[in-house]
């Protein structure tokens, strides 16, 4: 081994440039003197001199400030003296971030002094005394980029964790109680500079290899390219003996320039560089050119030196990312010592480029080649490359090695922690252990990892023994393995602590678990394996296999045993893999001709007197047997009422050994049998690998029970365990055994014997020796297949990986799994390969699909095909994991892609091939096709689906397909709807209608669409054929193909119109089109290809081919033809397109079931809580899943049920697919033992549950429509969140049903419950039996509105509607001051039978029902409806009171799905306060239902309306206990929220903002109910001191806020508080009576700058109309605060919180100012816009200047904007274009009509929500102004009006609509405000009718104001908005 070595005179010349960073903030100023004396004292222990140690000192507070640079002084002396004389800076806050920015960028520059470009080490020691203020991540990243070694000493208030953030090493962070603590860091400081120093060699010498970019893309640089690599040449010395220099260049080959022994001066090597020519070519294949740099140039034949202990440097160039993996040759040039610089261009790759690098801080980017001049600079160290260590050692010396042990010291591992250290005792024994040859350590890690002890700890071997020795058990949980695998690597793997990987000194981890890690270990492992260390896993039988063989380097270095105390019998295979001989842990490549026989043997009383027999059949048995070749094992136990091992498998080895013992047994007597116990104790005890059990090697193991009576026990749960480990059993009973018992236990039913008595067991002998002697002996030799499923494990898949999963398990279930037949591996890769389990993982199915079942998305992108297909060469198919390709088994390769890869996949599939892999290929439509068919084996073997999250192809045909029909019945397709109509019956002709395969349907759409007949409308193709035939053109424009497309989605594609897409049926859409959709087809035709539909778009020459195309399922499926009645050409080309082109390839594949939906089963899990807390309930836990369990119909087809209990982690008991019958369920629960552990972590069960038990593999059929049902147990408050799973839970439809105790979190239990109502409640588990729905209380309701579903759909049921309307009016008390009704109908639109304040009596209203008649009408548009009843019916003038305080209720009857969305409108009544109950019949929206009433529970159902009266009582007691609390009607005074910075930093200041709370409350109106207060403290997080209706008196409120503790904590972060109160204060529910109108206050009391933004938070306050008042302190962001308030004027700041009296005064005056200000006189934004003809603009002076002149025209007062529209909006003037009246009447009169069609009245509206009622418009809208919008319309719009006029009414605009008889009068009604507010004039030209009309509402609307949001009295605006037309 050859070391560079630092001589003597070397070390003389040591030197150093460090800089002291002292905090002088005003918290340090007494401890200021100890820190001089630190720095005097560091200083005095240097070598001060201009070309040895340099010195600087900054101080810093605020801001930094330099005291001397590293070149001011040169002398130790003359430095000393000014350091003893500095003065304290003083200042605050204190922003450490901000200094070492300053210190980078102006202390470690050339022009300060610092020689960091000569490979001078630079050193920072920074001094602090309290956390920052501001971020200190990037300053400090930047600093450790420049090689910056930074050394932190925090004293008084520091924050540890941010003091040990900043160095590179966590014992470079010191922390100093007091000035006593000093010297001993001084001391550390300067032996840590001193040893881990990374000295400058000037006259070492070096290799050094330019590897150039020379491909195409570098051409036009080239030159640049070579200037740089002479700009670096000429700074180094080259000779033969000093530095040698060689030049690769690289594109898709790399091409040796010269090497490093071609030339010995530096002329030469110039001249050559000079000389070199560009080699061209593409791609870049970085990996080769690498690879090709360690085989031919750093080698003694080319030069290098290597072997001399001369420094290896390679320079790498790149213009762009590579094609090839480099990964290995990266970390092969690592291992040999190879430091690499990689400098790339802006195409490059900045992950790659600090891959390749020695570190990531050596790897440089620039823009362009042009820019290399500036990456020199930048280049590590002197001569910009002589920056080598000399630590480094580049001979690696292979009789060595690093081994650490990783020990379980969790509670698994207690009882085995003496056999552990034994062993690990005996390993070291075995090692050669010295500073220079083998080097060990020792970690514990539970939750966390600590080390024993490090590498470098001892290198003596009685050393490390005595630490072994005394070593103590960790304890605890839980168990982390992944997080320990980082530790190790990380921190104990490490140079620093006596790691040599970079050495290549080889590194061994060995790893000991008793248990599943509870987090993920797969990232970890992997990045061991990267890193070159070998990892060897040692686990017991709680550990989880497939994990210990994704933590090992291969799965061969997987050992198992029972438990700890049998680690000895591995401990020679242990032992030979350090001393490098073969690992004995291979997997057998000859498995299956063993067996391991156990006679379970019945020694109860009741045989004793045949017991002879049964050793005589035992014995003849045996000697039938090969033991002594060792292929069979035999073991003996008997049983009675326990069991008792006569001998084990692995005590004899010959067959007259077992003879002997055999023949010597004895019975053992006692009663009863307990069989089940026997086979228990078998399972357990017997056929284990430490007894001798060899199910691991892959030994058949066989069981053979005699039994002479009945087990007192239940067998059925043991014998099933048995089975499911592979055990094969054969049962043999005397007449005395139950034969059903016996046939339970037996494998098989033909492995039941009966004998009369035992006597007789030589009748069965010779069948029983068939059956045997085919059981393993002979095993079948069929060859069998290898086959890798290679899964797309990226973000791409996410959503579709349970369908990957699914497919996976179903594929596998048919494969002839065992280690002579097939053999299965799971890959799954995106940016990188990740093996699940390897071709020798496992041998049996039911270990490979419990493999499967477990599977855990990877993750990650982007997607890399190529290397992953490379990794599955290299690791995969090889023999060391289980490929038998050199035996001729066929190897395949099967690959899920989602999407195009990011690297090539030619040279990994070309080398697959050629090794005789056979690849399939499985994509979606995202897949790159091509790509796809150049790796699969033949086209053939290219499969397609439309998404992973659909069915993946099935082997089973569908019957048929279900083809729409959506026809272009726009007025522009007239004259070819014949033809269209032909196309469509020649279609149907061909179909498969009268045997039920195929159905039809028909949609013709224009502006909207109409079904003509859905696909369960006809079930004979004559029927069809009739229809078609007489169909007649709709007419209408324009054309919506957008909304038409999401029609079909939402009412034609789905099961209750006839769709069969759930049971597997192809779904087929024909699109003929003849023109440009009006609207976007985006979104609904991607949401119809997510559903997996298949569509053909047809169209003509006036169709849009590019949106054809992207309608069409292939681009190829769109068809154009010049006219319709052209269609016949393609009929036959789309014909076979939807026969064979997409369904072939599709639904011919590997497997996948198609469904019928069946609702008369159901699969039910038990989700039981198995923590700590329920041990004493769990018996009648157990008790209740029985009973229920006893109440279903189990069976394989009927009902299915599954047991999981759950504390920490879930633990499935059984899946639903475990047992088929009742009898064996209840068997099992019986059985259940508690689980017990903390913490109770619901929300991980309920995730668990949803990915791996309501999955097709574990047996749920929900994709078959079968009813999922969870019932969930629990007896306490979840640890972690439940929200994201329970609502996962329902969006997959599985109904949820909680069951909780006292201690249970109720609101927790309801949001996990498929309704609160489903949340169910007992005091103990023991109540469980008498477990009941609680009721709610009762209440009153005043304002009755009923919806009624009046469309065509409803005809049959109406008169049963209006009988129930009479029912519940019955019941009413009706009068002007009691109840009112009002009655509305809708379909396609809304319309009022009667108001609220239409009739007063209950006489009249009934009369009114009893003759409403069924309105009629397509299709259903309940989201209209309900924003029509709310902007038109619960309004004061339609008679409602909601104003008033009372209760507003609406009742809805729907007989179907909306064809509209509900969302938007059900949560804007919600929002107002209106309490909906949905009511719906078989034919509704369960969900929309859900919707649109105010909770779950009040969405009633019935079968049909003529059932209504069966909800009648449901109904009454709905409508009696909803309770509504009436507003005041007058807003009685304020609510005043304190928000108090309880931060670290306000500590001293806390006492003066407690009395300043005190102060201001006394001035407060709370005991007459005026005002209300509430109190909440904030740093880190908010923590609410009492809300806002906690106390009702004065008193209360002062003692409280007196009693008021500091909170602390930091960092300060007043956005999240400002959210916090947003959400959670200011709310109803905690008292806040905003929606009453009662002015809303924040007083803010800050003592410094948030560490997050306030933008978004302060906003959100003001837009909810909340006043709000800062108040800061000299630390505080004075910009901040005015952000923070309502008006900047109210920010304010104090020197100190003691000043805060001072403000007092202040303060109170403007709160109460502003709040006061909110009067009836507000000042308006008034915007006009308008879309009349040219005549008109000449009147509009004669309307416009008799409202301009009644308003008060000035920037503080009123302002007016004018807009004109027709297709697009175009402002006139903004609301802060003019100030005065004048100006605003003169731009009136000088409009220019503006022109244009059609009419986009709904673009308009959102224009001026967005453009012209903003701030930078003049709007004042967040101040609180009035805004009001006039409309001026002449015609119906073109587009959608709702949603912007929804949109400006949440927004608070005022809205009043003029129309002319042209106006379409329903569309200005929903534009205004109400619809009172809609005016109309015959012409434009009588608009001065209306004026004064206008002018009433004006002033109504001013004198109005608006309580929500408070105003500023004295300002208006107007915003004029004209519409344009032709």
């Amino acid at each position: 081994m050859i070391c560079v070595s630092v001589s003597a005179v070397q070390a003389e010349s040591i030197q150093r440039d460090i800089v002291f960073l002292l905090d002088s903030s005003d918290e340090m100023q007494n401890d200021f003197r100890a820190m001089l004396g630190f720095v005097e004292r560091m200083v005095e222990k240097l070598n001060v001199d201009e070309d040895k140690d340099r010195v600087s000192v900054v101080q810093y507070s605020r801001e930094p400030n330099v005291e001397f640079s590293l070149n001011t002084f040169q002398t130790k002396q003359s430095l000393a003296g000014n350091v003893g004389v500095l003065r304290h800076k003083g200042g605050r806050p204190r922003n450490t971030g901000a200094a070492l920015q300053f210190v980078k960028d102006n202390v470690y520059t050339a022009s300060s002094g610092s020689r960091r470009q000569q490979g001078v080490p630079q050193i920072l020691v920074l001094f602090t005394g309290g956390r920052s203020s501001d971020d200190i991540r990037n300053a400090i990243e930047g600093l450790k980029q420049m090689g910056v070694m930074v050394f932190v000493v925090g004293a008084k208030n520091a924050d540890t964790l941010e003091i040990q953030s900043m160095p590179q090493e966590a014992s470079h962070a010191f922390f100093a109680a007091d000035s006593s603590d000093l010297p001993d860091i001084e001391e550390q400081i300067l032996s840590a500079i001193k040893t881990s120093e990374t000295l400058v060699v000037t006259k070492a010498s070096k290799d050094v290899v330019f590897l150039l970019d020379g491909s195409d893309d570098s051409q036009r640089r080239f030159p640049d390219i070579k200037d740089f690599v002479q700009g670096v040449v000429v700074d180094l010395n080259v000779s033969a003996n000093r530095d040698r220099v060689a030049v690769v260049q690289y594109s898709n080959t790399a091409e040796t320039s010269f090497n490093l022994r071609r030339y010995s001066t530096e002329d030469d090597v110039l001249d050559a560089v000079r000389g070199l020519r560009h080699k061209g070519g593409y791609p870049h294949n970085i990996g080769a050119a690498l690879q090709y740099v360690r085989d031919y140039i750093f080698t003694s034949d080319s030069g290098s030196r290597l072997h001399e202990g001369v420094p290896q440097i390679l320079i790498l160039l790149s213009g762009g990312r590579s094609e090839d993996d480099i990964r290995t040759p990266v970390r092969m040039l690592k291992e040999m010592g190879v430091i690499s610089i990689a400098i790339g261009t802006t195409d490059a790759d900045t992950l790659e480029l600090q891959t390749i690098s020695h570190e990531p801080n050596y790897a440089f980017s620039i823009n362009d080649y042009e820019e290399l001049p500036t990456a020199k600079q930048d280049l590590p160290a002197e001569n910009h490359i002589a920056f080598v260590s000399t630590s480094f050692v580049f001979v690696a010396d292979s009789k060595k090695q690093d081994v650490v042990f990783l020990i379980d010291g969790s509670y698994d591992s207690r009882n085995g922690f003496e056999e552990i250290r034994g062993f690990i005792g005996k390993i070291v024994e075995s090692l050669n252990l010295d500073e220079n040859r083998d080097r060990v350590a020792v970690v514990q890690y539970n939750r966390d990892a600590t080390a024993n002890f490090y590498l470098n700890s001892y290198s003596s071997k009685n050393d490390v023994l005595n630490s072994i020795g005394t070593m103590r058990h960790k304890f605890g949980r839980p168990l982390n393995i992944g997080k320990a695998l980082d530790f190790v690597r990380d921190s104990v793997f490490a140079a620093s602590v006596g790691g040599r990987r970079a050495e290549s000194v080889p590194q061994y981890l060995y790893l000991f678990s008793g248990g599943r890690s509870g987090d993920d270990v797969r990232g970890p492992a992997q990045s061991l394996k990267e890193n070159g260390i070998k990892t060897f896993s040692i686990g017991t039988k709680n550990a989880d296999t497939l994990e210990m063989q994704t933590i090992s380097f291969t799965p061969a270095h997987y050992f198992h045993v029972t438990n700890f105390n049998n680690l000895q019998s591995i401990h020679p295979s242990v032992e030979a893999t350090l001393r490098g001989v073969k690992e004995t842990t291979e997997f057998p490549t000859v498995i299956g001709k063993n067996r391991d026989i156990v006679f379970l043997i019945d020694g109860s009383d009741d045989v004793r007197s045949s017991f002879s027999a049964v050793r005589e059949f035992v014995e003849r048995m045996v000697d039938s047997f090969d033991l002594n070749q060792g292929k069979d094992k035999v073991a003996v136990v008997q049983y009675s009422n326990n069991a008792e091992l006569s001998f084990n498998l692995n005590t004899y080895n010959t067959r007259d050994d077992v003879l002997k013992h055999v023949a010597s047994l004895q019975p053992k007597g006692g009663r009863p049998q307990n069989i089940g116990a026997a086979l228990q104790f078998v399972k357990d005890k017997v056929l284990v690998s430490n007894a001798g059990g060899r199910r691991h090697e892959g030994a058949k193991q066989i069981l053979v029970m005699l039994a002479g009576g009945r087990s007192r026990d239940s067998p059925r749960g043991p014998a099933r365990m048995l089975k499911a480990a592979g055990v094969v059993t054969f049962a043999i009973g005397s007449r005395m055994a139950n034969s059903a018992e016996m046939q339970v236990i037996s494998s098989d039913p033909n492995y039941a014997y009966s004998v009369p008595d035992f006597v007789n067991l030589s009748r069965i002998q010779q069948s029983l020796m068939s059956q045997l002697t085919q059981m393993g002996v002979e095993e079948e030799t069929k060859e069998g297949r290898d086959i890798v499923f290679l899964l797309d494990g990226s973000d791409n898949t996410r959503n579709g990986f349970s369908a990957i999963q699914d497919f996976l398990y179903k594929v596998i279930e048919r494969l002839d799994i065992g280690p002579n037949k097939d053999r299965t591996a799971v890959i799954q890769f995106s940016n990188e390969a990740l093996a699940n389990f390897f071709l020798s993982s496992f041998m049996r199915k039911e270990d490979v699909l419990t493999a499967v079942r477990r599977l855990s998305h990877k993750g990650g992108r982007p997607v890399k095909m190529g290397a992953a297909l490379k990794y599955v060469k290299e690791k995969v198919f090889t023999a060391a994991s289980g490929s038998r390709n050199t035996a001729n088994v066929p190897q395949i390769l099967v690959v899920l892609n989602s999407g195009a890869s990011s690297d090539s996949v030619d040279l990994p599939v070309a080398s697959l091939k050629e090794s005789g892999v056979r690849i399939l290929t499985i994509g979606t439509k995202n897949s790159d096709h091509k790509e796809m068919e150049k790796m699969s084996h033949a086209p053939s073997y290219t499969l397609s689906v439309a998404e992973m999250s659909l069915n993946l192809p099935s082997e089973r045909k569908p019957p048929g397909k279900d083809v729409v029909f959506l026809l272009d019945g726009s007025d522009g397709t007239r004259r070819g709807f014949q033809a269209m109509r032909d196309f469509v019956q020649k279609a149907v002709e061909k179909l498969s209608v009268d045997d039920n395969k195929d159905r039809v349907s028909v949609v013709q759409y224009s502006r909207d669409p109409a079904v003509q007949f859905y696909l369960n409308t006809y079930t004979t193709k004559g029927d069809i054929l009739d229809t078609v035939r007489g169909l007649r053109h709709k007419g209408g424009s324009p054309l919506k193909t957008g909304e038409a497309l999401q029609y079909l989605r939402d009412n034609v594609f789905t099961a209750s119109a006839g769709s069969r897409r759930l049971e597997g049926v192809p779904q087929v859409l024909i699109l003929l089109s003849g023109g440009r959709s009006y609207d976007s087809v985006d979104a609904p035709a991607t949401a119809l290809k997510q559903m997996g539909v298949l569509m053909f778009a047809v169209g003509t020459r006036g169709s849009d081919l590019g949106e054809l195309q992207k309608i069409s399922h292939d681009s190829r499926n769109a068809i154009t033809v010049p006219e319709f009645t052209d269609l016949a050409g393609v009929q036959e080309q789309l014909q076979s397109s939807s026969n064979s082109v997409l369904f072939a390839k599709v639904l011919n594949c590997l497997s996948c079931c198609l469904f019928s939906v069946d609702t008369g089963k159901k699969d039910v899990v038990f989700l039981l809580d198995g923590s700590d807390g329920t041990r004493n309930g769990f018996p009648a836990m157990r008790d209740f899943v029985e009973r229920v369990v006893g109440k279903l119909n189990v069976g394989p087809n009927d009902d299915r049920v599954s047991v999981v209990q759950y504390s920490r982690d879930p633990e499935v008991n059984f899946y639903l697919n475990t047992y088929t019958t009742k009898e064996d369920i209840v068997d099992s629960v019986r059985g259940l033992n508690h689980r017990g552990g903390i913490p109770l972590n619901t929300g991980a069960a309920l995730r668990y549950v949803r990915d791996n038990v309501f999955t097709n593999s574990s047996g749920s059929r929900r994709l078959q429509g079968v009813p999922q049902m969870l019932i969930l147990l629990n007896g306490g408050k979840s640890s972690d969140n439940v929200d994201t799973p329970a609502s996962a839970l329902r969006q997959q439809g599985i109904f949820v049903i909680g069951i909780g105790t006292r201690n249970s979190d109720r609101s927790e239990l309801q949001k996990i419950s498929h309704e609160p109502r489903y949340a169910l409640s007992v005091p103990e588990f023991t109540d469980l039996p008498g477990v009941q729905e609680q009721l709610s209380t009762a209440v009153v309701v005043d304002d009755v509105v009923f919806l009624l579903d009046g469309s065509d759909g409803t005809r049959n049921g109406f008169p049963a509607m209006r009988d129930f309307v009479e029912r519940v009016v019955g019941k009413l008390n009706v009068g002007p001051n009691d109840d009112r009704v009002s009655v509305v109908q809708y379909s396609r639109d809304p319309e009022v039978n009667f108001y609220l304040n239409t009739y007063t009596t209950k006489e009249d209203i009934v009369d009114s029902v009893r003759g409403l008649n069924h309105r009629g009408g397509i299709p259903l548009n309940t989201g209209a409806a309900l924003r029509y009843v709310r902007d038109n019916v619960f309004t004061n003038s339609s008679g409602s009171r909601r104003l008033q305080g009372v209760p507003q209720m609406l009742i809805l009857l729907n007989g179907g799905k909306s064809s509209d969305n509900v969302d938007t409108p059900a949560s804007a009544l919600r929002q107002q306060g209106i309490f909906v109950i949905g009511i719906g019949t078989r034919n509704s929206d369960r969900s929309e239902l859900q919707k649109i009433s105010h909770e779950p529970r009040y969405a009633l159902s019935v079968p049909e309306f003529t059932d209504l009266p069966g909800v009648q009582e449901q109904l009454s007691t709905v409508l009696s206990t909803v309770k509504a609390v009436p507003p005041s009607r007058k807003p009685p005074g304020k609510d005043v929220v304190f928000l108090l910075d309880g931060s670290d930093g306000t500590r001293r200041g806390f006492q003066a903002m407690r009395d300043f709370v005190q102060k201001a409350v006394e001035k407060l109106s709370v005991d007459d109910n005026k005002d209300r207060v509430s109190v909440v403290q904030y740093s880190r997080d908010p923590a609410v001191q009492f809300y806002l209706n906690t106390y009702t008196t004065k008193g209360d409120i002062l003692d409280t806020v007196r009693g008021l503790r500091h909170k602390g904590g930091s960092p300060l972060k007043t956005g999240e508080a400002l959210q916090y109160l947003r959400d959670n204060v200011f709310t109803a529910s905690a008292g806040s009576r905003r929606l009453e109108g009662v002015p809303q206050v924040l007083i803010l009391l800050s003592g410094g700058r948030s560490y997050d933004s306030v933008d978004a938070p302060a906003t959100a306050l003001k837009q909810m109309g909340v006043l709000m008042f800062a108040v800061g302190t000299r630390g505080s962001d004075l910009g901040e605060l005015q952000k923070i308030s309502h008006d900047s004027r109210n920010a304010i700041t104090v020197p100190e919180f003691t000043d805060l009296a001072g403000v007092q005064e202040q303060l109170q005056s403007s709160v109460e100012a502003v709040v006061v200000d909110v009067t009836p006189e507000t000042p308006t934004e008034t915007g006009m816009l308008t879309s009349a003809p040219p005549c008109w603009l000449e009147r509009l002076p004669d309307l416009f200047h008799p409202v301009v002149g009644k308003l008060n025209v000035g920037p503080n007062d009123d302002r007016v904007s004018v807009v004109q529209y027709s297709r697009d909006p175009e402002v006139n003037f903004y609301l802060n274009t003019y100030t005065t009246k004048e100006d605003i009447v003169d731009s009136v009169r000088g409009l220019n009509h503006r022109g244009g069609i059609p009419l986009n009245t709904g673009a308009a509206l959102r224009y001026v929500r967005d453009n012209v009622f903003t701030n930078s418009s003049g709007s004042r809208r967040l101040q609180g102004v009035p805004q009001m919008l006039i409309l001026l319309n002449g015609g119906k719009s073109s587009d959608n009006v709702d949603t912007p006029a929804s949109a400006l009414r949440q927004q608070g605009i005022f809205v009043i609509g003029i129309g002319t008889r042209n106006s379409d009068r329903s569309e200005l009604q929903k534009i205004s405000h109400e619809p009172r507010y809609a005016l109309s004039v015959p012409e434009f030209t009588d608009l001065p009718g209306v004026q004064e009309q206008l002018s009433t509402v004006l002033s109504t609307v001013r004198v109005r104001g608006t309580p929500m949001t408070p105003t500023v009295t004295g300002k208006k605006v107007t915003d004029f908005y004209t519409p344009m037309s032709l």
